[in-house]
């Protein structure tokens, strides 16, 4: 019992430990799409339309960023209808 509880305690500490970052330099080693977060192993970055093929960093930067508002946006508007359902009722 006292193992399976320090075996959760050491997974949970391991949780909320920093991840390891590579210490790259985007002057030195020049910028791809493929260093963003979220290029994969299995797929790699994904860009069917081939948005970034002519974007900058900065602009890629600012796609991402849009992105992840966008989805935001979206989420609360899925919890706005569904509890709209809830308290209005059918």
């Amino acid at each position: 019992m006292q193992l399976a509880i320090a075996t959760l305690l050491v997974g949970s500490a391991a949780a909320f430990a920093p991840a390891p970052m590579a210490k790259t330099s985007s002057a030195m080693n020049g910028f791809t799409a493929a260093d963003l977060p979220g290029a994969l192993a299995p797929m790699g970055f994904f860009d069917p339309l081939g948005f970034a093929e002519k974007a900058d960093e900065k602009t890629l930067k600012r796609y991402r960023e849009a992105e992840v508002t966008h989805g935001r946006v979206a989420m609360l508007a899925a919890v706005g209808f569904l509890v709209g359902e809830a308290v209005e009722g059918s």
